[in-house]
């Protein structure tokens, strides 16, 4: 039988991977432990340092590059090893998630155990996956050449891929469970939508934050800095005015606090037009889901900025976007079927 219950929790093993994948990339970036492997064999790299000499030896390595020269010259061997731990999980992970995607895939595909439709989708997946570990090589390159910092374009790029991965193998399963179409309200089924994209450019723009550090300042809410709605850092930082909303750490921040406001209206205004439809339980459960989610997910964000990005708040925020996600995934879908 194609399509059969075996290719669903495929695909569902899948997400639950990237979700973890997801975290510990959060723990890398939060330990700013992403730039302690600069030498990274697809094979052989998934192998740590046995012994002494090979821990010196990768040790010597990472004192070749810029953030040891300017950040971490304080190091100890000991140190170095707890951030190499956590790139060397995250990035052994990705190859897992490789595996586990292409081999049952290549089984399925051999057994026929896939439609055409379902075999077209997950080649599309495949994509995505090998174009987000792309970008994790991208983005960790950036970091080797002058500064000891990755480009924040490509940390927003590498993280997005791995939410937008997950959504679509979630979506594919979806497909698989609930394969009848039937009719539906377009108006509504856009709405969720434009709920959606809001919800992407808010993850993309969290990203930013990360990346340039920016939840280390402004650390008040719902406030900036000196009891100003908008610091005026906001405008200053870059040039021409335009950028400081891309590049600017309290303007990235600025977008950031206030894209969150706009996402908690649109999620509200999602479950106000929803009262008036004749809904299914799925359906029912999926606005549900977004309407509580949204408002754990303001809250962890509001705690993670006070707090300074303490590494649990931190985290947690990123999961809280994770599961949100998963929510506004399961509701268009429910409004797609």
């Amino acid at each position: 039988m194609k399509d059969n219950k075996k290719v669903i929790y495929w695909l569902f093993t899948g997400c639950f991977l990237i979700f973890i994948m997801v975290i510990v990339g959060g723990i890398t970036r939060l330990t700013q432990s992403g730039l302690s492997i600069s030498d990274y064999k697809l094979i052989s790299g998934t192998i740590p340092p046995l012994n002494e000499q090979e821990w010196i030896e990768a040790f010597e390595l990472y004192k070749q590059y810029p953030e040891y020269q300017k950040l971490h010259t304080h190091f100890t061997l000991q140190d170095f090893k707890g951030i190499y731990f956590w790139e060397w999980f995250h990035r052994v992970l990705g190859r897992l998630i490789g595996i586990v995607f292409i081999i049952p895939f290549l089984y399925f595909l051999f057994t026929k155990q896939l439609t055409r439709s379902t075999i077209k989708k997950t080649l599309v997946l495949l994509f995505l996956g090998g174009f987000q570990g792309f970008l994790g090589w991208y983005m960790v390159k950036s970091g080797l050449v002058d500064m000891p910092a990755v480009s924040h374009y490509r940390l927003a790029a590498h993280l997005t891929t791995a939410f937008v991965t997950f959504a679509y193998a979630f979506w594919i399963a979806q497909d698989l469970i609930y394969p009848k179409k039937k009719s539906v309200n377009k108006s509504f089924r856009n709405l969720v939508w434009v709920g959606m994209i809001i919800l992407l450019l808010q993850i993309i723009w969290g990203a930013f934050v990360a990346g340039l550090d920016a939840g280390w300042i402004h650390n008040s809410w719902p406030l900036m800095t000196g009891g100003e709605w908008i610091h005026e850092t906001v405008w200053i930082e870059q040039n021409p005015l335009w950028r400081n909303f891309i590049e600017g750490k309290s303007g990235v921040q600025f977008v950031h606090r206030y894209l969150a406001y706009i996402l908690v209206a649109a999620i509200l205004w999602i479950w106000y037009k929803s009262r008036n439809l004749n809904l299914t339980l799925p359906q029912k459960n999926g606005i549900q889901w977004l309407v509580g989610l949204v408002f754990l997910q303001f809250l962890l964000g509001v705690l993670t900025l006070i707090y300074a990005v303490p590494l649990w708040l931190g985290v947690a925020h990123q999961v809280g976007a994770f599961f949100l996600l998963t929510a506004m995934t399961f509701t268009l879908h429910r409004f797609s079927r």
